[in-house]
């Protein structure tokens, strides 16, 4: 007995139109909404990077609802960890990502070069880092946005054709 499956092309035409349509991640996200952020979340926020175990104050610094003053705080913690959550989170305000350009720990300015969200100018100190490993970063993050770049030039031009 054989395992293979033969479709004949009726069964295959009815399965491609029975088939799920694909959504898009926005789709997906207004059929699902997030409830709001209140006092309340910002508040256990706030408590849960008091603790004294690192990987709880790291789901603090990795949230993005931690308000910036929260984020200031966390990206001074004496654990790597939880200052690479901050230095990784899309939601840290500049001035606390380029207070992480000089961290001791390579691994927080490794996480700190493939954020996209951090200025020019802290990507620029992180491009001649003492670390070979954030200098390969950086410089892997910039051929994504060329490519990124490249890409958006290619698309532009078949529309305008």
């Amino acid at each position: 007995m054989s395992c293979i499956r033969f479709n004949t092309p009726a069964q295959r035409e009815q399965m491609r139109r029975l088939a799920p349509s694909m959504l898009t991640p926005e789709e997906v996200a207004a059929m699902h909404p997030a409830p709001p952020v209140t006092e309340s979340k910002i508040r256990r926020l706030r408590l849960l990077a008091t603790s004294e175990n690192p990987k709880i104050r790291e789901a603090a610094a990795s949230s993005y609802h931690a308000p910036a003053d929260l984020l200031e705080t966390l990206a001074q913690d004496p654990d790597d960890g939880v200052r690479g959550c901050v230095a990784r989170n899309e939601a840290t305000p500049c001035d606390v990502l380029r207070s992480l350009v000089a961290d001791p720990s390579e691994l927080v300015r490794g996480f700190l070069a493939i954020n996209y969200y951090v200025p020019g100018d802290a990507m620029a100190a992180l491009a001649d880092d003492p670390s070979v490993t954030v200098r390969a970063l950086v410089s892997w993050k910039a051929g994504l946005a060329a490519e990124a770049a490249a890409d958006d030039r290619v698309a532009g031009t078949l529309q305008n054709a």
